[in-house]
């Protein structure tokens, strides 16, 4: 019997919903379209939780799915809701930081190719593309926008081996017990593609919380999980700050443009 509900984003979903199992009350999340996310995301998060639990990723668990909306008149999922707090201290949190990137590195450890519900992703929160938007006119732009997309256009895409991604990595979507307990939520832009996917969008957000000077430790506990350099980050650095709205405010748009300022600097240095 359901005892209560409860949006958790705005009032559009997804949903916790209290409960009552035999005398004992649970929490679950259910998910269904909202006028940002569709029956395609919908999907796209019920596969990927399947496939992070089959590898021990720390993720909610999938407890049931009607992709067609046969059964609840919409696509829908529930999924167990995660304990842990998404709040990131003020201060800048250096072990957690390492750790968010070592995190990330136990989603990438595992190889998977494209497929209809988890598609390739050559840049974060796939469902948006501002530069595009910025490129068509139908966002504004800045100099250094304009700089930098010009410059990511005429360059190769780097290719590799694909991997699983989540997607849209940011302090909101990693639910911590202390600084080493995580588990990571909100699936519905997963995918496959290049580990940097992830990890220059995760850099792209610590940057614009804590400022520039804290960005190093998410490659750094990257690296320290997988043995292996993380590769081309500057690349992924500019893709993850190129797809964010032109104006964020004042100091989150300075420490953005100072991210990107960065990551033009180590692409114009020769290998």
């Amino acid at each position: 019997m359901i005892v209560s509900v409860r949006a958790l984003h705005d009032d559009q979903g997804p949903w916790r919903l209290s409960v009552d199992v035999r005398g004992r009350r649970e929490h679950v999340v259910l998910r269904s379209p909202t006028p940002r996310i569709d029956a395609e995301m919908i999907a796209t998060g019920a596969a990927a939780l399947e496939v992070a639990h089959g590898n021990g990723v720390p993720a909610p668990r999938l407890l049931a799915e009607d992709l067609d909306g046969t059964e609840a008149g919409v696509p829908a999922t529930l999924e167990t809701f995660v304990a842990g707090s998404t709040t990131w201290p003020r201060a800048v949190p250096v072990s957690r930081i390492r750790e968010a990137g070592a995190a990330l590195a136990q989603v990438h450890a595992i190889p998977l190719a494209p497929r209809r519900d988890l598609p390739l992703r050559t840049r974060p929160i796939a469902v948006d593309d501002f530069a595009r938007d910025r490129r068509q006119g139908d966002m504004a732009t800045s100099p250094l926008l304009r700089r930098a997309d010009e410059w990511i256009q005429s360059m190769a895409r780097p290719k590799g081996p694909t991997v699983f991604v989540h997607g849209d990595v940011w302090t909101g979507n990693m639910a911590w017990i202390g600084d080493t307990a995580w588990t990571l939520i909100d699936w519905k832009t997963a995918g496959v593609g290049d580990p940097g996917v992830d990890i220059g969008e995760l850099r792209k957000q610590i940057a614009i919380t804590y400022g520039l000077e804290a960005i190093g430790g998410v490659v750094d506990g990257w690296e320290q999980a997988t043995g292996q350099p993380a590769t081309n980050v500057a690349y992924w650095d500019a893709v993850a700050a190129l797809n964010t709205r032109t104006d964020l405010g004042p100091v989150i748009t300075k420490r953005r443009d100072a991210f990107l300022r960065s990551a033009l600097e180590r692409l114009s240095q020769p290998v």
